[in-house]
């Protein structure tokens, strides 16, 4: 049947496609509207605080469904709009550019010649590949120089550890690509998938970088890792489509990131001196390099004149401009997820560090991008914001006054918004029955996660080069 309706819209013209995507997605989104309905009323009626949280989070998300599903185009598959005023403002790259793949890696022999041979694996000809051994402690160092005489790629050997950023740093110093990939060490990117973001970047000049999509190699491992392959799923095929449906994705993923070299290259000491509250930021945050380049129109020459002995500044300089981000669903990578519970949460307290830091900076321009990407960016930040003073509201003071079905109310939105997502993963994979893990993933959230961010924060100036999945 899928298929059948596959045919059927691959028939219809592309206006008319959208029509009928639209009036579907509509039609899948009307018991949260008819939620929705309900929750306003009783908000009229009185009710507090905490029922426009819930209301408009259910809200955000029937959006960002809606937006998602009926606004993204992959731009490895078509071209996808540039607005009419910047049109004439980004230099196409060469039909076949040159492209370097980039990876950092320190202790990961379990995992690093599948790695690197995927890398080496690519079916786009003529990638050049520089891996950086981060003065590794295991075997990582003699794996890399077989592979290096084997296959033909640069590697490159500290002896002092510097960290994740300093080492793609001078991985990007060995590179000449005029598109500049990077992966990570845990992480097996299919054939197809640096060829089709080079694709999406060629064929769409506006787009500054790409984020491909990640799901969990490692599933098998734990109950815990199937729960976050079903959440990656969503984070990339919603979250990530629906900012990409306004050029302003905002966490260009470290499993498959591509950038235009004349996007990202004068800022990359920024991003490897970046220092947050009077100290070293030592996390190769995602989100920061993506903000550099989402917002250099802005900050641009700020940044460059601050670092302006850097090679990467004197050897060119590149003009600002107001580039676009997107997300390219078809370039799949995999990537080992935690699979123990302190793995999973030192992930989590790194990634909220990262969020707060990179809070500091995206967050005095978003606005600057337009109102639909400023609502999905300061929505989301004021859910993840509002997320501790909820869970104390509801899981800490309200039990303390015997309000108990306050609780059991509030859990019942937690785990109405996991099934909401559950059922959008169960449209796209359907008779794929892991969809019912994604409600875990929000009861998770909202009743461990959320507790995280205070101590985020508390703990921001600690960094270490870590990526332990047990």
């Amino acid at each position: 049947m899928r298929r059948f309706a596959g045919r059927w819209l691959a028939g219809l013209d592309p206006s008319t496609r959208r029509g009928v995507v639209r009036v579907v997605v509509l039609l899948c989104l009307t018991p949260l509207t008819v939620i929705l309905a309900n929750r306003s009323f009783a908000i009229a009626d009185g009710l507090g605080p905490a029922a426009v949280y819930g209301t408009a989070v259910l809200a955000a998300t029937a959006a960002m469904f809606y937006v998602a599903y009926t606004r993204y185009r992959d731009p490895a598959v078509e071209q996808v709009p540039c607005p009419r005023r910047l049109r004439g403002t980004f230099p196409p790259l060469p039909e076949q550019p040159r492209v370097s793949l980039l990876l950092a890696v320190r202790d990961e022999e379990a995992r690093i010649e599948e790695c690197v041979r995927s890398m080496a694996g690519s079916d786009l000809p003529g990638v050049e590949i520089v891996v950086v051994d981060d003065a590794s402690r295991d075997g990582t160092g003699d794996i890399l120089r077989r592979l290096a005489a084997e296959l033909g790629i640069t590697v490159v050997h500290l002896t002092e550890n510097v960290g994740k950023k300093h080492a793609l740093v001078r991985a990007c110093a060995r590179a000449d690509g005029d598109v500049v990939v990077f992966t990570d060490s845990d992480c097996v990117l299919a054939p197809d998938a640096v060829r089709r973001c080079v694709t999406a970047l060629v064929r769409n000049p506006h787009l500054g970088a790409v984020s491909g999509h990640c799901r969990a190699l490692n599933t098998d491992a734990s109950l815990l890792a199937r729960i976050q392959d079903v959440w990656y799923e969503g984070q990339f095929r919603v979250a990530k489509a629906a900012e990409s449906a306004f050029g302003s994705v905002t966490c260009v993923s470290g499993p498959l990131a591509a950038f235009r070299r004349d996007a990202v290259w004068n800022y990359l000491p920024a991003w490897a001196e970046d220092r947050f509250l009077g100290a070293p930021f030592r996390f190769a945050t995602d989100r920061q390099l993506t903000g550099y380049v989402l917002g250099q129109a802005w900050h641009g020459k700020r940044l460059k004149e601050r670092h302006a002995g850097s090679p990467f500044v004197t050897g060119e300089d590149y003009p600002e401009r107001p580039w676009l981000v997107g997300y390219v669903a078809s370039a799949r990578v995999g990537t080992d997820v935690p699979a123990g519970v302190r793995a999973f949460l030192r992930q989590q307290v790194r990634w909220k560090k990262s969020f707060i830091r990179n809070l500091c900076f995206t967050g005095g321009f978003m606005w600057r991008r337009g109102p639909g990407a400023a609502a999905l960016y300061y929505g989301h930040v004021l859910w993840v914001l509002l997320a501790p003073l909820m869970a104390v509201r509801h899981l800490l003071w309200a039990p303390l006054q015997g309000l108990w079905l306050l609780t059991g109310l509030y859990l019942c939105g937690v785990l109405l918004k996991g099934c909401a997502w559950g059922l959008a993963y169960k449209a796209d994979h359907p008779g794929d029955t892991r969809w019912r893990y994604r409600p875990l993933m929000s009861l998770l959230s909202s009743t461990v996660l959320a507790w995280l961010l205070p101590y985020s924060l508390a703990t921001v100036r600690r960094g270490v080069w870590s990526r332990g999945t047990s």
